[in-house]
């Protein structure tokens, strides 16, 4: 059995340098490779699962923390879509081989499209990974969220106090506390916007979606779906599933996506 190597992966020059925190399980392909969700972190349930289940039948897992997050360097409040998506490109490219099997968890599932994205350009360009995209498992996606979830519900007073102050603090439900939404991170989301037109992301994608998920309604879920370009899509709706979709039953249905590409 492989074990898991912690590596740091230096991100950006200057001011804008941080050390990205990278767990590494050896094994062989389809490999895993995890993109976590808002304000989350690679060790939570989840994540761990995934890769207790890859260390028992020998598959390559790797899971990173987002610049802000977990055990990674970096400011959360200087957190943007484009910042999170160049660390998951180079953790992708840096330290993943052969087929992998990308699971995004909420935000971690519009980082999955916009990866699948940025491979497709620079394999065009010339410049292709080392890794390719086998398959998605995607758990309550939340592709822009920043816009759709988050500025188009937001009053016109909380609007005008990220507009004018340039953050607001959010209460959180699984915090104490609250956690800032900042005007460079509702900006940034503009430019990654996915759900206007097709998206193709050159695999089949599974989707777990909780219908009593108060952040990323599942209706949000079956827009996703629509727009995917491909046919090989399965959308699962939990009836009494949350968004955090952790439950030992909830975990048994990701292993089950996961394992259909094996």
């Amino acid at each position: 059995m492989h074990d898991v190597n912690l590596k740091t992966l230096k991100i950006g020059a200057g001011p804008s340098a941080r050390d990205i925190a990278v767990r590494l399980r050896g094994g062989d392909a389809p490999g895993l490779f995890w993109l976590g969700g808002f304000k989350s972190d690679m060790q939570g349930t989840k994540a761990q699962a995934l890769d207790d289940w890859a260390a028992d039948r020998g598959r390559a897992c790797t899971r990173f923390d987002y610049s802000g997050h977990g055990e990674s360097g970096g400011d959360f409040l200087e957190g943007t879509i484009s910042r999170w998506l160049e660390e998951s490109v180079a953790v992708f490219r840096e330290f993943c081989r052969g087929p992998q099997v990308v699971v995004g968890s909420s935000m971690g599932g519009w980082m999955a499209l916009l990866l699948a994205r940025e491979l497709a350009r620079l394999a065009k360009s010339g410049s292709p990974p080392a890794a390719g995209i086998a398959g998605m498992v995607l758990i309550a996606p939340a592709p822009d969220f920043t816009e759709a979830l988050m500025w188009q519900r937001f009053t016109p007073e909380i609007k005008k106090q990220i507009e004018e102050k340039g953050a607001w603090s959010r209460p959180s439900g699984y915090s104490e506390e609250p956690y800032p939404i900042t005007r460079a991170l509702i900006e940034d989301g503009r430019r990654h916007l996915v759900l206007g037109g097709l998206i193709e992301v050159g695999c089949p994608v599974r989707i777990l979606q909780g219908v009593k998920d108060e952040d990323v309604p599942w209706q949000h879920a079956a827009e996703l779906v629509s727009r995917l370009a491909r046919e090989d899509v399965v959308l699962t709706l939990i009836k009494d599933g949350d968004h955090r979709l952790s439950r030992p039953e909830d975990i048994e249905r990701l292993i089950a996506a996961v394992s259909e590409f094996d």
